[in-house]
């Protein structure tokens, strides 16, 4: 397919952030190995899930002798299923190609590679100038976007980087629009959004190329990892965990909010801020991905913050994100779950403020501050960006409109499932409050007062019924007999007079 056609129609455009969750459901012997079968479900809807066979998974340990037993069969299942739960609950290990090709075949079988090896080449055709050095395997987490080292054949010695992206669920603007907008990307400076060197994009997907970075990205500077490196191998398991000094804390966090409160008055959606997307140039830092949004890619943090309900604008979807950044800054790791609870001890107690403000129990659930408000907050108000740049984005007004209607249907479908989560949420709860232990013993008891009340009044119901028939036969035996010859004289009606 050349890179200027149309994508295929009725193409799905899958949301990769939603969480998959499976449940092994039962085994079967084949021959001389188990084969379990699991049921796999997309997101809370029970309708939308499907199952698999054939599980070939490292843990937990396999027997020798004894592997065919019945209890050896059930055991391991419970070894399977917490390994599946691990994966699954994992943030990065859930969003892996290879877990999502596991569980979901039928949506990940194509090959992301080969397709974006394609539609690259089919650029090059009119754009000779430049060269693909090599493809950057895995380096992001999104298994619809890849990446590829390049260089300008007249410039061998420079480098630099081409990201192609498919289309996500949330692309609302039109094929003209979402195409000038693309085109647009190279035009915008400012000296906190990464330089996009070149920009195009056809129906179905964007390509840009940008500088490539030997210093790496935010996230790179706190885990220590060399850029080129797959994602699972830098920030899944990073040896050695230590935050940034305040200083560069303060700093980054300044210079980040400034850009945020750019695009945001500039009326450009934003929604996918997190330490991967931010490019690192010596002491600044820059925004990297401005074209995710005009895509309708998911965010990184997606799957979290659509649990809560008052998270429901862009705007606000970029201070948590922000809070994500900031724990991530300061203590070198991402949180273990949102809403914290309780933050570790900080460099300054401003730090710790400002993530109150964005990821507690009460801010979660009461929203988010505003990015003015964040500027506002002692950690950065004191910030001096010594920059001499001048930012500059030019967005003509019909585009813009087309902007603000695509972000105002970007917020309405994360409403929309925040509330089916809630009702879901609502509806388990029910449940899982109906068939508790202690509801049942409750239930028991009524069960049991209930039937002790129902059998005292047929009880009494029985001994006022017997009374009654003992009354009436005792009064017929004391009355005199009438004899048959004496007619019984006619009644007679009697008025009473009212006192």
């Amino acid at each position: 397919m050349a890179f200027m056609e149309k994508p295929p129609a009725g193409k799905v455009l899958l949301d990769d952030t939603v969480p998959l969750t499976a449940a092994i459901e039962a085994s079967q012997s084949l021959q001389s190995h188990t084969e379990y079968i699991i049921r796999v479900q997309r997101g809370i809807s029970v309708e939308n899930s499907w199952q698999i066979a054939g599980l070939s998974l490292p843990l937990p340990p396999k027997k020798l002798i004894g592997n065919m037993d019945r209890e050896f069969i059930a055991e391991r299942q419970k070894g399977l299923q917490n390994y599946l739960n691990v994966i699954t609950t994992n943030h990065i290990l859930s969003n892996c190609e290879l877990v999502k090709k596991f569980l979901d075949p039928n949506n990940y079988s194509a090959n992301y590679t080969e397709i974006a090896l394609q539609q690259v080449s089919m650029f090059f055709r009119s754009e000779p100038k430049w060269e693909v050095v090599e493809p950057l395997k895995d380096i992001g987490w999104r298994i619809r976007k890849k990446y590829f080292l390049m260089k300008i054949k007249n410039q061998p010695k420079e480098r630099l980087v081409l990201s192609w992206a498919d289309l996500g669920p949330d692309k609302y603007l039109s094929d003209k629009d979402f195409q000038c907008l693309i085109k647009l990307l190279p035009s915008c400076l400012h000296p906190y959004i990464y330089r996009v060197t070149f920009a195009t994009a056809n129906e179905s997907s964007a390509l840009l190329i940008r500088m490539f970075n030997e210093k790496g990205t935010l996230k790179d500077l706190i885990y220590k990892a060399k850029p080129k490196d797959p994602f699972l191998k830098k920030y899944c398991n990073p040896k050695k965990i230590q935050g940034l000094e305040l200083q560069q804390i303060k700093t980054y966090g300044r210079q980040i909010l400034e850009v945020l409160k750019f695009l945001h008055d500039k009326g450009f959606p934003y929604g996918h801020l997190h330490a991967s997307n931010v490019m690192l140039d010596g002491d600044t830092c820059r925004l990297l991905d401005l074209e995710n949004s005009l895509l309708g890619l998911p965010a990184f943090y997606r799957s979290y913050f659509s649990q809560f309900r008052k998270i429901n604008t862009l705007e606000s979807v970029d201070v948590y994100c922000f809070g994500h950044l900031l724990y991530e800054m300061t203590y070198g790791r991402p949180p273990d779950s949102v809403p914290v609870d309780s933050f570790p001890p900080a460099p300054s107690m401003a730090v710790v403020a400002v993530l109150e403000s964005t990821l507690s129990c009460e801010a979660c659930k009461n929203g988010m501050p505003t990015i003015s408000r964040l500027l506002q907050m002692p950690l950065f108000s004191d910030v001096l960006l010594t920059t001499s740049e001048k930012p500059q984005f030019k967005i003509p007004t019909k585009l813009k409109e087309a902007l603000r209607i695509a972000k105002e249907c970007i917020e309405k479908r994360l409403i929309e499932e925040q509330k089916q989560i809630h009702q879901h949420r609502r509806l388990t709860r029910a449940q899982s409050h109906h068939g508790s232990e202690e509801e049942r013993k409750k239930r028991k008891i009524l069960a049991r007062k209930k039937s002790k009340r129902s059998a005292l009044e047929n009880s009494e119901e029985h001994s006022a019924k017997y009374s009654n028939s003992n009354n009436s036969a005792g009064s017929g035996a004391s009355s005199p007999l009438t004899s048959p010859s004496s007619p019984t004289p006619p009644s007679t009606s009697v008025e009473h007079a009212p006192f």
